[in-house]
């Protein structure tokens, strides 16, 4: 029986946002040792480019592949914008974690950053899934 590609379970969507997930994940990781270690660029200023060149990457995947939905009811220009709205609140989490667990708790960067990730991830899924790509 072949499914229809916009009716997707819920647990095939949550392994697509994985899969892309871990794509930015790899993204950001690069962007990050380019720019703290090779660069000597600050930590903050290495994670905000970092992000930003991966949720580009993650706009287009979720729309086109994650959230598909055939009856949307919002135009690629308001998805846009309610993913940006999104994207600011998962990294705003993402970064106040990251900058707690250096500043605070001693831990390196580089670890911190990775961390952040689920933070990043979790907040941007709940928050993609129920307002932007509803």
């Amino acid at each position: 029986m072949i499914k229809d590609r916009n009716n997707i379970k819920e647990h095939t969507r949550i392994v697509r946002f994985m899969i892309i997930g871990t794509l930015n994940a790899m993204i950001i990781a690069g962007v990050v040792a380019l720019m703290s270690e090779l660069l000597h660029c600050n930590y903050v200023l290495s994670n905000i480019v970092a992000y930003t060149l991966a949720q580009i990457h993650n706009f287009l995947w979720c729309r086109y592949w994650i959230f598909i939905s055939p009856d949307r009811k919002t135009t690629f220009w308001q998805q846009a914008l309610l993913f940006c709205i999104a994207f600011g609140m998962a990294y705003g989490a993402q970064l106040l974690f990251v900058v707690l667990l250096v500043e605070k708790a001693g831990v390196h960067a580089y670890w911190a950053q990775f961390l952040g990730l689920f933070v990043y991830g979790g907040v941007n899924f709940i928050m993609n899934r129920k307002v932007t790509f509803r």
